[in-house]
């Protein structure tokens, strides 16, 4: 690939994972519980491993390669005209990077690559750790508030007081945010499909509507076969951003066939 790793918005996601793991270990938690108690070393422990996971499938989104047409590749039925090769089912061309992509879902800014076959788990275990994150911060801002509320006590000094008020700006949107983009993941994973093949899907439900089909996507085959063809083959493989098991992304099974359940 001839992108660059580093993007203003990805040093911009980097400051704020580091501010945020700042403000809640050593102001929030400190504060509330101090960080030489039980509890408060049990809560720092526990959102220092959330964001140990966040900035690791955060890194491997970045950096591996979401997956590119072999240029040995051969087809019948896509072609890339600004490529100027075929291309396997599933696979996009991307404007921003230049090139078709497998499996591609959609290209985004704020990891500076596309999110495609071979980054997409990493993607979205980056997603699911960050709202785990962002609540488990969200819950103990909220109840170091509440702590010194309830003592008729004020939050430390004033620049304290700043550092929550920036943590609690940045918290509230950022949580709804990512919480609204890890449900339509799930709900992608559920059914299989990538961004670009939901809408996709939904033209071709509208184009068989018309003529009195029924329009099924091919490459559903029931939420748990699913989830094991994009996440891994048993729940603590999920857990992980590793994806060794996706296979070469040029062909995969579908509704209507009986390849294994590993792509090929």
């Amino acid at each position: 690939m001839s992108r660059g790793l580093i993007s203003f918005p990805v040093i911009v996601v980097f400051l704020v994972i580091g501010f945020l793991y700042y403000t809640t270990v050593f102001v929030v938690v400190d504060d509330w519980l101090g960080l030489r108690t039980s509890p408060g070393i049990l809560n720092a422990g526990a959102f220092t491993a959330l964001a140990s996971m966040v900035v690791f499938s955060y890194l491997l989104a970045i950096t591996k390669d979401p997956g590119s047409v072999p240029t040995s590749f051969g087809g019948d039925l896509r072609y890339c005209q600004k490529c100027s090769h075929y291309k396997p089912p599933r696979a996009h061309h991307c404007r921003v990077c230049k090139r078709c992509v497998l499996r591609m879902d959609h290209h985004c800014v704020w990891i500076n690559n596309c999110v495609g076959h071979g980054n997409y788990k990493a993607f979205f275990v980056f997603v699911l750790y960050a709202v785990i994150a962002c609540i488990h911060a969200m819950v103990m801002l909220l109840s170091a508030v509440t702590h010194d509320v309830n003592k008729d006590q004020q939050l430390g000094g004033g620049s304290s007081r700043t550092l929550y008020i920036l943590c609690g700006t940045i918290l509230v949107p950022l949580t709804v945010a990512l919480s609204i983009l890890l449900g339509w993941h799930i709900y992608l994973v559920f059914h299989n499909k990538t961004t670009i093949e939901y809408h996709e899907g939904v033209r071709a439900m509208w184009l068989a509507e018309k003529v009195g089909h029924i329009y099924r996507h091919p490459y559903d085959l029931g939420v748990y076969e699913n989830l094991v063809l994009v996440l891994g083959p048993n729940f603590v493989s999920w857990l992980f951003p590793t994806s060794q098991h996706i296979g070469s992304g040029l062909r995969f099974r579908t509704s209507y066939d009986g390849l294994p359940t590993v792509p090929s």
